[in-house]
């Protein structure tokens, strides 16, 4: 395997990473139970160009499919497995520690929290009430965040070992509560569990021109870190020494991480171990400089779920099976072998 990796990352990273995103993408929008071939999707995508002056020769029913339905949900699970995938990257820079994900400091329990509290008040069929898991889910991130930052905090400083103690506490509360919520609201535990395992209905540009601005902003801004997450590898006093503000430098790293998940969460719900294991894997393959690994893994990390989606939608057709089932199928051996792998280089 390491043999594979290696000649592997003899292709230049970006080229390969952005091949298999473009890849992944295409597939995600010709497969289904109506096949877009591949010449008449470029086609359908040239035609939207001013000037060129490509007639339809397609029927109408793809146009349809295309884009109102594929396009705008192919590009929320982009945006969702590139947020998670630099968030993850970044955590684990920031903790230095390959095991960290970007659901340490509780988004995804607080998240949870607030989707479910919603859908057990029923709230109302409207524009609002479309919009009110999303919304009480990105609060509900926000706020676990907050929270564990505020509780870990001491004399204007924040250890990392004391935020990572308390996303755990935070988040064993707000799953606690999330628990209670769904016993009390019976009618909507399928809905709340189905959310929870990766699984959000909404469908359309909303969710994607919603979620786009969070997440460009924030892993825009972990992209301009990784040059402060490499000097934080040496550790904060040596940082300090090199002329970094090492509690600022954490501070805004953990701001750009926790909206970008924290607006992945709200639109597709709880999705595990996509941020895990594609920064781990960029990491083996292009080596730990975060000015590259950040931008590796948020273009890895999208054309990863990508995959992921296209076999949640497929494997048991015309059924669809959350998108976290699916990443915890493949996730979980993975995370096995890297704790291994990990304790062995002990």
């Amino acid at each position: 395997m390491t043999r594979r990796l290696s000649s592997i990352a003899r292709v230049p990273p970006f080229l390969l990473a952005a091949i298999f995103l473009g890849l992944s993408l295409a597939l995600s929008v010709m497969v289904g139970s109506v096949a877009i071939p591949a010449g008449t999707l470029v086609r359908m995508l040239l035609a939207q160009i001013p000037g060129l002056g490509i007639l339809p020769d397609w029927p109408t029913a793809f146009s349809v499919i295309v884009f109102q339905v594929r396009l705008p949900h192919a590009l929320l699970i982009l945006l969702t497995g590139a947020a998670l995938s630099g968030a993850g990257a970044a955590y684990q820079g920031l903790f230095r520690n390959p095991l960290a994900d970007p659901y340490l400091l509780g988004s995804a329990s607080g998240a949870g929290l607030g989707a479910v509290l919603v859908m057990s008040l029923h709230w109302p069929q409207e524009i609002f009430g479309y919009l009110a898991v999303p919304l009480a889910a990105f609060a509900g991130a926000l706020a676990a965040v907050f929270a564990v930052y505020h509780l870990a905090r001491e004399k204007q400083t924040v250890a990392p070992i004391a935020l990572i103690l308390a996303g755990v506490a935070v988040s064993a509360f707000a799953s606690s509560l999330t628990s209670y919520l769904m016993l009390q609201s019976g009618a909507e535990i399928r809905r709340a569990l189905a959310w929870l395992l990766g699984g959000s209905s909404m469908s359309g540009w909303l969710p994607v021109l919603a979620a786009l601005p969070y997440v460009t902003v924030g892993l825009g801004v972990l992209t301009l870190s990784g040059h402060a997450l490499n000097v934080l590898q040496s550790g904060e006093e040596q940082a300090r020494q090199m002329g970094l503000n090492a509690e600022r430098a954490k501070v805004v790293i953990l701001l750009a991480a926790s909206f970008s998940v924290a607006a992945a969460v709200a639109f597709s719900g709880i999705i595990g171990f996509i941020g895990l294991i594609v920064p781990h894997v960029a990491r083996l393959l292009w080596g730990p400089d975060y000015r590259r690994l950040i931008p590796l893994s948020v273009l890895g990390g999208a054309g990863a779920l990508l995959l992921a989606d296209l076999l949640a939608r497929n494997i048991i057709a015309p059924q669809i099976l959350p998108i976290g089932v699916v990443t915890a199928l493949f996730g979980s051996p993975f995370f096995l072998w890297v704790l291994r792998r990990s304790r062995e280089q002990e």
